[in-house]
C-alpha cells in the first residue's frame, strides 16, 4: 500500500471535469501540478525497462513504443495479449509503480467516483508523429469493476471513445499536456482508441506524447 501526500480535499481548486458517457469523465489539466514528479519517475522507469515496439498476435509491429511498471505489465506477442510480472526482455521485474503514479491514479479515481481504485498496473506508451491507437477494448483484465485511468503528457492527441461494438460512432476528445480521462461503469468496456498524432512540440517531452494507463489487472 502507498502513503498519500495529500487528501482530495486538500488539492484545492480541482480542474474542470466534464462527464464525456456514462460513467466516463475528462479532467482537464489533473495532472499538472505534480508534472514534474511525475516525468522524473517515467524517465527512471523507463531507463530499467526501455521503450520497445511490440509485436500483435496477427504479425504486426506497434506503431507505439511501450513498457510497464508495477506488480504486472501489459505485453503482446505471437503468444497474443496478457499480462506478466516480468520484464520479456530483461527477465527481471517490471519496476516498482512510483508513489506520485499511484497518487496520481487513486486521486483521479476518486474525483470521478472510483473511491477503491488501487491499480497494480500501468501500461506507459510513447506515441511520435503519426502514431496511432486503433479501437479497442481493455479485456485482458480480471474484474471489470475498476476503472481505467489514463494520463496525457507532451503534445496533443485526439482520443476516441465509442460504444461497445467497435461499429460505433466514438466522440473525439482533444487531450493535452496534463489532461486525464477516466472511464468505468457502464463505459468500461467500451472501445477507445487514440487518432494519428500531428506535428507538434511539447517542453517536457520534445515531439512525443506520453500516455500513462493505470489499470486493476490482477
Amino acid at each position: 500500500m502507498f502513503q498519500m501526500d495529500l487528501l482530495p480535499e486538500q488539492l484545492g481548486d480541482l480542474p474542470s471535469k466534464q462527464e464525456i458517457a456514462k460513467d466516463a469523465y475528462l479532467i482537464n489539466g489533473f495532472a499538472l501540478p505534480n508534472q514534474a514528479t511525475l516525468l522524473a519517475d517515467l524517465q527512471h522507469i523507463i531507463s530499467v525497462a526501455p521503450l520497445r515496439h511490440m509485436e500483435t498476435p496477427g504479425g504486426f509491429i506497434m506503431s507505439v513504443a511501450m513498457t510497464n511498471c508495477g506488480t504486472l505489465g501489459w505485453v503482446t506477442d505471437r503468444q497474443g495479449y496478457r499480462y506478466t510480472t516480468h520484464d520479456p526482455l530483461s527477465g527481471q521485474p517490471w519496476p516498482a509503480m512510483p508513489n506520485s503514479f499511484m497518487q496520481l491514479a487513486h486521486h483521479a479515481a476518486i474525483e470521478t467516483g472510483f473511491n477503491d481504485f488501487v491499480p497494480d498496473a500501468c501500461l506507459i506508451n510513447q506515441y511520435k508523429v503519426g502514431a496511432r491507437m486503433t479501437l479497442h477494448q481493455d479485456k485482458n483484465e480480471l474484474d471489470f469493476s475498476q476503472p481505467i485511468v489514463s494520463v496525457s503528457l507532451g503534445i496533443p492527441a485526439v482520443f476516441q471513445l465509442g460504444g461497445l461494438s467497435r461499429s460505433d460512432k466514438p466522440i473525439k476528445l482533444a487531450l493535452t499536456h496534463g489532461d486525464v480521462v477516466v472511464w468505468g461503469g457502464e463505459s468500461r468496456l467500451k472501445f477507445h482508441g487514440v487518432m494519428p498524432l500531428k506535428a507538434n512540440c511539447h517542453p517536457a517531452t520534445g515531439d512525443y506524447r506520453i500516455n500513462l494507463t493505470f489499470r486493476k489487472a490482477g
